[in-house]
Order: structure tokens, then sequence, then C-alpha cells
């Protein structure tokens, strides 16, 4: 695996162009311009100055999850999308023709996490607050890889009664997801809660996800399940930013 740091240039003054804070506003076009960084053989050799407009067709489909951290909310100047991928990005060709948007050269480094059952790591992940509905679920007669019934329903934002505290049911509801991910919770904090907007080209579909970002500490439990998810990330949505989990032994 790779794991890349890439430091976007948001601006700070109002009164001049801000292309990098206006592109990360709409997060379907962050995943469509990283996917940018894996173009085939052919579709470098027949547009090496990516002059062309962007086709699928000549850019790879790797495994990749990314998460954008640091708020543009603020006026922050900085912020910083952290890439996962199965294969070596081209992040020279991805954003050749969109400059702009870096502060700096893009960082990229191999990624071969080790685990010790029983090891302590700090973590942080964005995760898609949401649920498949228990009014809407309905029990086909497909499986999954694990023989398990595949459910079928619509997926839901999660919420909280007006009395409870957000951190009184993410954590808890994060907590669930570790036994089949290789870890138990040791300690989660909500840093951050609010929503990621995404708008699909042509006929100007709206989504919106809800946004969670957790940092914490948790013990390795299952050293394969773990390196499992690191590597096809936690949850849904991760097109949309989510689901990547990072480590450090603490």
């Amino acid at each position: 695996m790779y794991l890349s740091h890439l430091l976007i240039n948001v601006g700070d003054n109002p009164d001049r162009p801000r292309p990098g804070r206006l592109w990360l506003r709409n997060v379907y076009h962050v995943h469509q311009r990283l996917w940018m960084a894996f173009p085939t053989e052919a579709q470098r050799t027949a547009d090496p100055e990516f002059l062309a407009p962007f086709n699928p067709k000549g850019f790879a489909a790797p495994r990749f999850l990314f998460r954008v951290d640091n708020s543009v909310e603020r006026n922050c100047p900085r912020a910083v999308i952290v890439v996962l991928s199965g294969s070596e990005p081209n992040w020279r060709y991805a954003f050749q023709n969109a400059r702009t948007f870096l502060a700096a050269e893009a960082e990229t480094r191999e990624y071969s996490p080790t685990f010790a059952t029983g090891q302590e790591f700090c973590f942080r992940i964005r995760v898609n607050l949401s649920k498949k509905s228990v009014k809407y679920r309905k029990t086909g007669e497909k499986t999954d890889t694990e023989g398990r019934p595949r459910t079928q329903g619509k997926r839901i934002a999660l919420t909280w009664e007006k009395d409870q505290r957000p951190d009184e049911v993410i954590v808890p509801w994060f907590a669930r997801k570790g036994p089949r991910n290789g870890f138990e919770l040791r300690k989660c904090e909500v840093i951050q809660i609010g929503w990621v907007n995404a708008f699909r080209p042509g006929k100007g579909e709206r989504m919106k996800f809800r946004s969670a970002l957790l940092e914490g500490i948790f013990a390795v439990k299952d050293e394969k399940a773990l390196a499992d998810a690191i590597a096809a990330g936690i949850g849904s949505a991760k097109a949309f930013g989510f689901g990547l989990l990072s480590v450090a032994p603490r």
C-alpha cells in the first residue's frame, strides 16, 4: 500500500480566488481528482500533459481511501488530504492541470503497518454516521461473503434524542464495529460532527452525509482483520472521504 499526504491551498483572503477551497466543498470532485492519479499507460502516452477532458476509461480503478483533515470553514489557510491506495499514485499527472489546488508537492511513501495482538494504537477516522433503517429493512435470499443473509434497506443518518449527548450514541455505535474489524475500543473522542456535501454532475443531484471525526485508542484483537480493515476502510460512503483508519503505536 501507499500513503500520501496532499497539502491543499484553500487561501485565507476572501478577496482573492480560492479554487482549492471551492474544490473541497464538493467531495465528489475531490474523489474524481484523486482518481486521476492512476492513469493507464495508454492515457499517459496519448495525453502526457493531461489537456483532454477527464474520461474514466483512461484511468485505472484502484481501491483507494481518503480523508480531508483540518477545517476549511474557519478560514484555516491549509487543509490536508490523506490518501491510502493499493498502487502508487501519480500526483503530478493528476494535478498538472489544477496546480493551484496544491500548496506543496504531494508526499507519498510505502505503507506496511504491522500489528501484534494486545498492542495499543492511537487512531483517527472520519466515519459516515449512518445505519440501515429497520423500517425499510428486508432480508433477501442472497448472502454475503461470510454466508450471512444480505440485508437490503434504506440507509439513514444516525440520530440521537434531544436529551442525549452525541457521543453517547456515536461512541457505542463505533465500538460495535470493533470485533469484526480486529480491535477493541479503549478510548474514543468525538472531535467534530457535521455534514459532507457532494453534487453529481449532470442533473446536479445533491447528496449529504452525516460526518464525525473520531480519535482515540484501541487494542488489537485480530491482526489480520485489522490489517484488512485498514486496507478496505470501515463503514459506508468510502468514495466520499469516509472510512480511512489512521493508526500510530501508542
